[in-house]
């Protein structure tokens, strides 16, 4: 498996209040370095060391975006997981505020193509909108027709740069 090998030995560090969720995701993550996090302080601290490949940030119960400022300063890609913040809003804030991604934690078990797709893109130094051509039909079905015309320019400007066109697509193949 491709996303195996490029997630072997990575450290990454999941900051979420839900036990449940951490041992999920450490299960998940078994070909990775994992350490976890269950409150803001503790992640903070964890994320000021900066020794870590990834994060992956609960919005809601730890202050993720306040995380994902952290991250970001220590250059720390970060995707973004929550289940009570799963609004246009809130996807539309996560990527502003530089998450690789914004995943439904529903959609979790997917957690290794995620991170596969961060590490892939990280190498070839491009920004890759994978995740979301993935994510989009659950998006459009949990937030209605049309709910991207409430940001419109940031989604196309999101499409122009995340998006490969077909001539892209057909060179990748």
């Amino acid at each position: 498996m491709e996303d195996a090998r490029i997630l072997k030995g990575k450290r990454i560090l999941v900051v979420d209040d839900e036990p449940d969720i951490l041992e999920t995701l450490i299960d998940l993550l078994d070909m990775c370095i994992v350490e976890t996090a269950q409150d803001f302080e503790t992640g903070e601290k964890n994320l000021r060391r900066g020794a870590y490949d990834a994060v992956i940030l609960d919005i809601m119960g730890v202050d993720g975006y306040k995380l994902l400022e952290v991250a970001n300063e220590m250059d720390i890609p970060a995707i973004m997981l929550t289940a009570h913040a799963l609004s246009p809003d809130n996807l539309v804030k996560s990527i502003k505020e530089g998450a690789f991604a914004y995943l439904p934690k529903d959609k979790m078990v997917d957690i290794t193509d995620y991170l596969a797709d961060l590490f892939n893109a990280r190498q070839k130094g491009k920004k890759d909108g994978a995740w979301f051509a993935r994510l989009r039909p659950l998006f459009d079905e949990k937030f209605g027709p049309g709910w991207r015309k409430t940001d419109e320019a940031f989604w196309k400007d999101f499409d122009r740069k995340m998006i490969p066109s077909r001539e892209e697509l057909n060179q990748m193949l």
